[in-house]
């Protein structure tokens, strides 16, 4: 796991976040701001294209909004006009908006209900120590960390007390994993990585 380049000198925000140049993606936890390095592999595109149409398929019926990266989420931020002050903004893969109180122009302000990140060489440690940290604290009741090297998922859903299991389910190629946030999606792991080799 590579470790994801990181400004640690002082605390940034969001008044920070959109001075750096576009050609940069950053994202902001507390304060640290983490270099989302170079595009995702083709694998990964693909695979988060072909999981945001059979999300759009299934939200249909169920009035929650569905957005991929990038698309900025104000985890601790409560109305557009505090966007600047904000030290928490992440880029999720996909992310799903039941709550259209949190759907503002700049993007989403508070924890979305389920968040789906794909892992990748320079995002993996993040993903899966900060970020599920971050997710926890903030209260999105459905994480799922999709991971195409080993065609697996994790899924952490916040228990009664509002934390994630300390070991998730684990689901693999030949599993169909269904969606709590979105009861009407199932996803087969088969169709969702592909031919096998």
């Amino acid at each position: 796991m590579a470790d994801p380049v990181r400004k640690t000198d002082r605390h940034y925000t969001y008044a920070d976040y959109v001075t750096w140049p576009d050609d940069e993606r950053w994202e902001l936890i507390d304060g640290v701001a983490y270099n989302m390095s170079a595009a995702p592999l083709r694998n990964h595109q693909k695979i988060l294209g072909d999981l945001y149409v059979m999300v759009r398929a299934a939200l249909e019926p169920e009035g929650c909004e569905a957005y991929l990266a990038p698309f900025d989420v104000f985890i601790l931020s409560a109305t557009d006009d505090e966007a600047d002050r904000t030290d928490t903004i992440v880029e999720p893969d996909l992310v799903v908006i039941c709550d259209p109180s949190k759907l503002v122009r700049r993007g989403c302000t508070g924890a979305p209900d389920w968040v789906v990140e794909i892992l990748s060489t320079w995002t993996m440690k993040k993903d899966i120590t900060v970020k599920l940290e971050l997710y926890e604290r903030a209260g999105v009741r459905e994480y799922w960390v999709i991971d195409p090297g080993n065609e697996a998922v994790m899924v952490y859903l916040l228990d009664e007390s509002g934390r994630y299991p300390p070991d998730p389910a684990l689901y693999h190629r030949g599993d169909s994993v269904r969606c709590v946030v979105v009861p009407e999606l199932t996803v087969d792991l088969d169709e969702l990585f592909g031919p096998g080799a």
